[in-house]
């Protein structure tokens, strides 16, 4: 008997499992009274933020016993620090669910050995957005069209190196040759959006046409942020946007740049942590549908221009398993596009000020509280944005107002003034 149930499919013992008289009421006594936590990666403020708010608000209503609903943020390293928790520490009772990056979902088999988890260790409840990714520039800042990234250096903005906003630049650098530089560290995309305004940065791949549309749809609906390329799933509405494969000269580079990039189609996804019974399992996969088809969640997420293109569980642990079958010559090469160097900071220090001395080598900035800070320069490593255009250091000079971001070793990595 036992051989016969371990050939049968989790999801329809599950199933199965439900049906079995009392199993209701014994679903319905283990939720009564009890919280459920979604723990999202991401910073508030923003799109996934959005999404899960709302997610929870409607998700109580369909669960037996109608727990209280929790939204817990726990930012880091790209999200990598929350899957790490549901992974490791979190309660394995189906209490707790999480919201992870796509790109922290397969952070791992990218070679991020901070993370502890391998893909399909998680137990997927579904995905309320098949996502599209893009790579925005602010207006003004000299970035319109990917061509600039080809023929110019360009800044673009990073939380941390486990991101797309990070990836997607250095996988266009190694494989087709642009000429991006990332500027790491920043805290969520409220605060590249307002490194943007203050021109220490051009654009950033960090949003995705749902936050667009929602966290940031004044700015993108008055032109302010526009995209100048897509990437995951081709949004019909991004017409005139090249999306990130249309660049591919072969048929390996496609399968490569897809291996990274298609991940994003799953960026809104839910999910229990390994060790969850499949009776919840299968409970809270109902009940994630259930809240997908309701009409006071559609109405609110219309509210909020939030699109809704949900996947269910179990496509989403097919679209898993899919990504970590690729051939292994396609990993290699994507890993390589990936890596992470040595002399790339990630922990940078933000100074702003007026300029009180220049010279080839370093610069001193004066800030608000008085006090002085010198820091070195660098033809290499120091990139010069002259009110948005790229400049060179001798073209700084005492009295202008400048904004910088420096590394542990004092050397700027880009300097921004007006």
């Amino acid at each position: 008997m036992v051989q016969c149930f371990a050939r049968i499919p989790k999801a329809v013992l599950a199933v199965l499992a439900l049906s079995l008289p009392g199993t209701g009421l014994a679903q319905e006594d283990f939720y009564k009274g009890k919280n459920i936590t979604l723990v999202i990666g991401d910073p508030p403020g923003g799109g996934a933020d959005t999404y899960a708010r709302l997610f929870m608000q409607h998700l109580p209503r369909f669960l037996p016993g109608q727990p209280a609903a929790i939204v817990q943020n726990m930012p880091g390293a790209s999200s990598v620090v929350a899957a790490n928790f549901a992974y490791k520490t979190a309660p394995k009772d189906g209490t707790l669910l999480v919201m992870p990056q796509a790109a922290a979902v397969f952070a791992r088999m990218f070679g991020n050995q901070s993370a502890a988890y391998e893909p399909d260790e998680f137990q997927w409840i579904g995905n309320l957005d098949q996502a599209t990714g893009t790579c925005s520039a602010w207006k003004g800042s000299g970035l319109t069209s990917f061509e600039d990234l080809l023929n110019k250096p360009i800044l673009l903005a990073a939380v941390a190196p486990s991101g797309v906003a990070s990836e997607y630049p250095r996988a266009l650098n190694a494989l087709y040759g642009t000429r991006i530089k990332v500027i790491h560290g920043y805290v969520g995309t409220g605060n590249i959006v307002i490194a943007m305004q203050n021109g220490e940065i051009q654009g950033s791949c960090a949003f995705m046409v749902s936050a667009l549309k929602s966290a940031f749809r004044t700015h993108y609906e008055n032109g302010n942020l526009t995209p100048v390329l897509q990437a995951a799933r081709r949004d019909p509405e991004l017409k005139g946007v090249p999306h990130i494969l249309d660049f591919a000269r072969n048929d390996e580079e496609r399968e490569v740049m897809r291996l990274i990039s298609d991940r994003d189609v799953m960026a809104r996804s839910i999910a229990f942590p390994p060790g969850v019974p499949i009776t919840r399992v299968a409970l809270m996969r109902r009940a994630f549908d259930s809240v997908m088809k309701d009409a006071a969640f559609l109405e609110g997420a219309a509210k909020a221009n939030l699109p809704i293109l949900p996947n269910t569980g179990a496509e989403i642990e097919a679209l898993v398993r899919e990504m970590i079958k690729a051939p292994a010559s396609v990993l290699a090469r994507a890993r390589a596009a990936l890596e992470f160097g040595a002399t790339e900071n990630v922990d940078l220090t933000s100074l702003a000020g007026a300029v009180t001395k220049a010279s080839a080598d370093s610069i001193e900035l004066k800030g608000a509280d008085g006090a002085a800070k010198s820091v070195k320069l660098s033809a290499g490593a120091t990139s010069i944005l002259l009110a948005g255009a790229a400049g060179a250091i001798d073209q700084l000079k005492v009295g202008m107002n400048c904004t910088l971001r420096y590394g542990a070793d004092n050397v700027a990595q880009v300097v921004t003034c007006r």
